[in-house]
């Protein structure tokens, strides 16, 4: 393997080599150090003149002098059943104290968006648990559904109970569970670690940690091998797989600081031009292929700069992926856990996976007024702000209940509470309940006098009696 010592700069995390031979985009390199160390390295730009390589530890102690090969190969992740149950470093070697992972592949971490003609619509309803996604926000498998937030508030803590209840219901298929920290504190490592023990939830997960003290160019890698691992877990053992990924500012952060080591020319606040191509070589991804049976469904998380929804690194993921959750500071400083603000909050294929088929026949109508009656509801606040609440109509007060009442019953959830899906809707329907029947618009009389507790409390009083006629 030819050795080149022609290194004419070293800016950041990058090493910039002249006259080499030709080099392949994402080439492995051996960086051999004056001590005789050796540090590995990818090639991120190569032209006729100049190459650059991304370090992906420190660049210190690297000279002049230090010695250059190219391996002739890109990186590769090593994959096996034996992964379920482990927890890897974001470079994808063990650090739960286990033995290395003997491979069964080893395959290309760059992978490849599926193919449109190949996808198969998502149709399949996965029960999260929690009421604010299954009967508001519902997610289906091969969906990608982000978690909006902002810095303080408990998205993590949303991941984990996802990650722990996550399932497809009347399905004895494998479900697997692929955990992506990037950039996390040592602190939020260990609160990971221990939750996915304590609740035996590391079973059947894949957990990766990438620290913030890791290198940025480990962390461009991370959701790499996450996703290389989840295509495996699901395209060549059948399992289907919720992929997590937290959290994707820290990625972009880590694209902007390498962008400009190589003095790039920056796009909107800063992030290089192609984020929106390289965001979306990660959330395409995710899907169902036609014929094969595993599938990948993604939950990437976001902290939001200044909680600014229209900051370039929501924004563009917002146009990649299939909707959003949106985590409100307002909810959580009124002690709401978990603080899903439904509003603004939206899933585009929630209409896929819902109706007597995977849920029940009134989850879509149910799901219409509860939406409406706390939109509702919410903006009546900021008229009782100006005018109090004794300028309200009888009706207005009771939609300002019911607001009150679907914060505190519907949203506010414990977290190792895991409702199905028909305590979630039976819930939906109490809190209706509180509004006059005929103020329930969105709803047909035929599922108000099937599933109304009002109607329902009739029949069980009075079996005899044929149900109200509308």
């Amino acid at each position: 393997m030819k050795e080149y010592k022609t290194i004419n700069q070293i800016a950041g995390p990058l090493v910039f080599v002249e006259k080499t031979e030709p080099v392949g985009y994402g080439e492995l390199v051996n960086i051999i150090l004056s001590d005789g160390s050796i540090k590995r390295g990818q090639v991120l730009d190569t032209s006729d003149e100049l190459v650059v390589v991304q370090v992906f530890e420190t660049t210190a102690g690297i000279g002049r002098d230090s010695g250059i090969r190219f391996t002739g190969e890109t990186i590769k992740m090593p994959v096996g059943k034996g992964m379920l149950g482990r927890i890897l470093s974001g470079g994808g070697k063990p650090i739960d104290g286990g033995p290395e992972i003997v491979p069964e592949k080893r395959l290309d971490i760059t992978g490849a968006a599926i193919n449109p003609y190949a996808r198969h619509s998502p149709e399949e309803f996965i029960q999260t648990g929690i009421s604010t996604i299954d009967g508001m926000n519902t997610l289906v498998r091969g969906q990608k559904l982000p978690i909006f937030s902002g810095a303080g508030l408990p998205h993590n803590d949303i991941a984990l109970q996802i990650a722990r209840q996550a399932k497809v219901l009347g399905s004895k298929e494998p479900f697997a569970v692929v955990f992506a920290a990037m950039g996390i504190t040592k602190e939020e490592a260990n609160h990971f670690m221990a939750d996915f023990e304590r609740t035996g939830a590391l079973e059947r997960a894949v957990v990766f940690l990438n620290l913030a003290d890791d290198p940025a160019v480990e962390r461009i890698i991370t959701p790499r091998l996450a996703l290389t691992t989840a295509e495996y877990l699901a395209f060549e053992l059948s399992m289907h797989v919720l992929v997590i990924l937290t959290d994707m500012t820290n990625y972009c952060e880590a694209l902007r600081q390498i962008g400009a080591a190589r003095e790039e020319v920056p796009g909107r606040r800063g992030y290089p031009g192609y984020m929106y191509t390289d965001l979306a070589s990660i959330y395409e991804r995710a899907g169902l292929i036609h014929g094969v049976k595993g599938s990948i469904t993604q939950f990437p998380i976001l902290t939001m700069p200044g909680d600014d929804i229209t900051h370039p690194i929501p924004d563009l993921s917002g146009y990649i992926t299939e909707g959003q959750l949106v985590i409100s500071r307002e909810l959580h400083r009124k002690g709401i856990y978990p603080p899903i603000n439904v509003l603004p909050s939206l899933s585009r294929l929630m209409n896929l996976g819902i109706g007597a088929a995977h849920t029940r026949e009134d989850h879509k109508k149910v799901s219409d007024q509860c939406y409406a009656a706390y939109a509702e509801g919410n903006d009546l606040r900021g008229l009782v702000a100006i005018v109090g609440k004794e300028a309200l109509s009888e009706r207005d007060r009771l939609f300002l209940e019911f607001a009150d009442q679907f914060e505190d019953r519907f949203v506010r959830q414990g977290p190792n509470e895991d409702r199905s899906i028909v305590q979630t809707l039976d819930l939906s329907w109490e809190l209706l309940s509180m509004l006059p029947v005929e103020q329930l618009v969105r709803i047909d009389r035929p599922l108000i006098e099937k599933y109304h507790p009002k109607f329902r409390g009739e029949k069980k009083g009075a079996p005899a009696q044929a149900a109200p006629q509308g």
